[in-house]
């Protein structure tokens, strides 16, 4: 691996899990050492999570974690359900329906709040399965943009049980539209997933020191 990704995907990852939070300073030299590579792949690697949008530059030398508010969230969710809705609709129409029958059984298995990571394992995988079948290369590209940011947003619902076990409920019901072949409930319930999701982040955010 190259040390531009070694870094990209060091402080990705420590973005995404909040070990660097937003505000957080990266500093040039600071970082290098901490990373083990030299300036310039860390410049790469740096301009790559700016291009992502998780990162913003204060000076020539000086790098912040960008902030993530009600409003960002908020902002995060209207282009999500645009998309998803879609994504959802264009699954159902190319008829590649077989894999989310198994998905929402998967589903209707998984008890996340035992275990968040193998419930958001389980969502990549349907994630994985939603961009082969909608087979449209601009679209899957614009959903991997607004994931990157939703791993973050999603650290705020891992600490309630109940938002969790009703994430599964809606998952499994997108997925078994899809499976059935119903375009028009999969996507209303993506809505009402995505509606849920939000006001429960939202209201979490509230309820934050």
């Amino acid at each position: 691996m190259r040390a531009s990704d070694r870094a990209y995907r060091s402080l990705l990852d420590e973005i995404q899990s909040g070990v660097l939070r937003p505000g957080a300073v990266l500093a040039e030299v600071e970082q290098s050492v901490r990373l083990g590579v030299s300036r310039t792949p860390l410049r790469e690697a740096l301009g790559r999570l700016a291009a992502d949008g998780l990162v913003v530059q204060a000076s020539p030398r000086m790098t912040v974690v960008s902030d993530l508010d009600a409003d960002d969230i908020r902002e995060l969710f209207e282009v999500r359900r645009a998309l998803e809705e879609t994504a959802a609709r264009l699954a159902v129409r190319s008829g590649a329906t077989p894999p989310f029958a198994a998905l929402a059984t998967e589903f209707a298995a998984t008890d996340a709040a035992a275990d968040p990571d193998a419930y958001y394992a389980l969502i990549a995988r349907f994630d994985d399965a939603l961009d082969l079948a909608v087979a449209n290369d601009y679209l899957t590209a614009a959903l991997k943009t607004v994931r990157t940011h939703l791993v973050r947003v999603r650290r705020l619902a891992r600490d309630n049980p109940e938002r969790l076990a009703a994430s599964v409920a809606e998952h499994r019901l997108i997925a078994s539209a899809i499976g059935a072949g119903d375009a028009e409930l999969a996507a209303h319930a993506t809505h009402v997933h995505l509606h849920n999701a939000l006001a429960a982040i939202l209201a979490s955010l509230e309820g934050t020191p």
